[in-house]
């Protein structure tokens, strides 16, 4: 594979005057607008078609700061034709037809031997493309959060996706996208799909939302077979002698001869046993090793689905007449609620997805010992299933941008950031000069401080630039506007001129930016333009995120415009990206205890203390003793407040933050602690969104899709 060198800065006085160039005069911004420059695909500078003309209008200090390719540009990027008002997202995914994903693959210089096709317009990434690159040097590196949300989302996805669709189609630099796989719980529930929206969505937008490659399914099965491996094997151990466990769990070969199979050795290893041979463990070791002694009332793991059923929150197992004796509560997640989920997205390497597998924790013996994956036999057949979801998706914008489209942990009991495999491809992709955009889930206090202090932390990678998104319907609800509620009409507050309210609700922005700051990153500020917003209510938002410290904000209008409503977007990530000038700072180190890194983000949000409740207490006292307290924190509260309570708006100080309990993902590498109530399987509204989706049965194309 290739990489090819910077191109020499060009002055915007040589490119106002030649064929294909436009030129802004007042902010020196210029855009491609036609072939008449061409790039040969064996070098990175572009090639005259006749000597270039200087406009002197514009000062010769004046530099294109943007317009510098770093590889030959995109061949498969397009620029849209915008329709007002803006229709509904799957007409407009359905009005552009996507190129072959091999285009898009061979825009990143990857050779079929670098992935494997799911259909015309998907492909799997595969690893090996890490290791073949392992010398390159990585592009800029850039993370999406936000303000604190409405009900309704502030557009972070749609971001996102506008922002690297004016960095490949406008700005000609090379760009991928890393996005979550949305859960269909969602898609058929109440939110709708996550493949962006309006101008600035990723395509096929049905395949994106549905099924995709089918990693969901592999995290599902895998989920539950490990569900089956603990209930089967507490069946067994209560109907057999230790003697008849050992030899049904090592039977004799046709020699009559026993042996352990390799994923046994763990446990042996585990166990401090260092006999290698079945007959030679003593009672007590063949008791220690084929008994697991699970206590069922310590089991954390649960089976899933990928559909959301409030029903299935709390059931009962084991009432089958040849289950006598088995009984046990239990219930389903949604599956991206596993924590094979967030395996997935935290893993560096399949050897290391395999160790993260097996040592997963789901449950104790009633010693109060942990039993993994491992300890079950189970750790490689999990692997098995997830060989191929290790792979990310690849698959293209609107405006023929690449995108890497793989995990979707939650935001709240995981750390809701797509994986880091997929980051790491992309940014040895794009290569120097290139940018590489991911979203993390939620507000900035969850899922930027997620991605800094646990998915940072294990890919070793540094990011130059956090964008946080905001619109001033957000920010008047801080300020005291009415509540905003999903399904119902706005109040005529956020569609009325009100920049007293607008500026009251800063505090929630300002907040955002000194926290993510914190971290050394140059924070750029978004405002998504509504068509309501007024030109005084915008100016409110950007004097107030520069006070507060932004590097820049900036007005997006990329839901109705594409890539073109986000180039000042562009400009001010790149500079902020080649004017960072501070190493990545944690907000807290791993050898702190438990409690004192919990503390740390406590008082990111504001709180003045933390209150443990006895079980947390007593859970946090466990981990530590079992030697799990040198991991980091994911937080799991409400994305509606920096507080525990949902109400509480704008930026809420001196609380005491509630811990009501404190669980553990061994696998993942975190501790989550709960603050309130978490749903892990939500539930659907009385008119879900699958009222409107059908199959056009002459076309194919799928409809109602939003």
């Amino acid at each position: 594979m290739r990489l090819y060198q910077c191109s020499p800065t060009v002055p915007v006085r040589a490119l106002a005057s030649n064929p294909g160039i436009s030129v802004d005069k007042k902010s020196g911004h210029s855009f491609l607008c036609s072939s008449s420059l061409t790039f040969p695909s064996s070098i990175g500078q572009p090639q005259q078609t006749e000597p270039l003309k200087t406009d002197p209008s514009i000062p010769e200090t004046s530099f294109h700061r943007f317009w510098e390719p770093k590889m030959s540009p995109s061949k498969t990027t397009r620029k849209l034709e915008v329709a007002s008002p803006v229709p509904a997202d799957i007409d407009i995914a359905n009005s552009v037809e996507p190129v072959h994903i091999s285009e898009i693959a061979k825009d990143l210089n990857l050779s079929p031997d670098h992935y494997d096709l799911y259909g015309k317009y998907k492909a799997k990434v595969l690893l090996s493309v890490i290791d073949e690159l392992k010398g390159s040097s990585d592009g800029y590196y850039v993370v999406v959060g936000g303000i604190t949300p409405t009900p309704l989302g502030e557009g972070k996805s749609t971001t996102t996706v506008g922002l690297c669709q004016a960095l490949g189609a406008f700005q000609d630099k090379k760009v991928v996208t890393c996005l979550r796989q949305p859960s269909q719980g969602p898609t058929f529930g109440i939110k709708g799909g996550a493949a962006g929206g309006g101008y600035s969505q990723v395509i096929p937008m049905d395949e994106f939302n549905l099924h995709l490659t089918g990693d969901i399914h592999a995290i599902t099965a895998a989920n539950n077979l490990l569900a089956a491996a603990i209930d089967t094997r507490m069946f067994h151990e209560a109907t057999q002698s230790d003697k008849a466990l050992m030899n049904r769990l090592c039977p004799p070969n046709k020699e009559g001869k026993k042996s352990f199979n390799d994923i046994m050795f763990r446990r042996l290893k585990k166990l401090g046993i260092s006999k290698t041979q079945p007959e030679d463990l003593t009672p007590e070791e063949v008791k220690k090793f084929a008994r697991l002694d699970i206590d069922p009332d310590s089991i954390t793991w649960r089976r899933v689905m990928d559909i959301n059923d409030r029903l299935l929150r709390k059931i009962t197992v084991g009432q089958g007449p040849e289950e006598k004796g088995m009984v046990r509560e239990t219930g389903f997640d949604i599956s991206v609620a596993s924590e094979i989920m967030a395996v997935l997205a935290l893993t560096t390497s399949l050897a290391d997805m395999r160790e993260r597998l097996g040592k997963m924790v789901i449950g104790n013996s009633r010693a109060g010992d942990p039993v993994t994956a491992d300890d079950l036999g189970v750790g490689g057949a999990l692997t098995v299933l997830m060989k191929d979801a290790i792979n990310p998706t690849l698959m293209q914008t609107l405006e023929g941008t690449p995108v890497l489209v793989h995990a979707g942990p939650f935001a709240n009991i995981a750390h809701g950031n797509s994986s880091i495999v997929a980051d790491k491809i992309a940014l040895k992709l794009v290569g120097p000069g290139g940018f590489v955009v991911t979203e993390a889930g939620f507000g900035a206090d969850i899922g930027t401080e997620k991605f800094m202090n646990i998915k940072c932390r294990y890919s070793g990678l540094t990011p130059q630039c956090a964008i946080i998104v905001a619109t001033i319907r957000a920010l008047k609800m801080h300020g005291g506007g009415p509540d905003v509620v999903a399904g119902k009409p706005l109040n005529s507050a956020y569609i009325t001129e009100n920049v007293a309210l607008v500026e009251a609700g800063c505090v929630n922005l300002a907040r955002h930016i000194t926290n993510t700051k914190a971290y050394g990153v140059n924070v750029v500020v978004a405002v998504n333009k509504f068509s309501t917003d007024s030109d005084a209510e915008l100016n409110a938002v950007r004097n107030a995120a520069l006070a507060a410290g932004a590097y820049d904000a900036v007005i997006c209008t990329h839901h109705a415009h594409g890539g073109k409503g986000a180039v000042d977007l562009g400009i001010a990530v790149q500079k902020a990206c080649e004017n960072v000038t501070q190493p990545l700072k944690f907000l807290y180190p791993l050898d702190f205890s438990i409690k004192e890194k919990i503390e740390a983000i406590a008082r990111s949000y504001g709180a003045s203390g933390v209150e443990y409740s006895e079980q947390a207490e007593k859970q946090i006292a466990m981990y530590s003793r079992q030697g799990f307290s040198g991991l980091p924190i994911c937080m799991a509260k409400t994305q509606y407040s920096f507080s525990d309570k949902a109400t509480a708006k704008g930026a809420p100080s001196n609380f005491v933050l509630p811990i009501r309990d404190v669980r553990a993902s061994i696998g993942a590498g975190f501790i989550y602690p709960l603050v309130g109530t978490m749903s892990t399987m939500p539930g659907l509204p009385t008119r879900p969104c699958f009222y409107d989706i059908d199959l056009d049965t002459t076309t194919g194309r799928v409809i109602g899709l939003s």
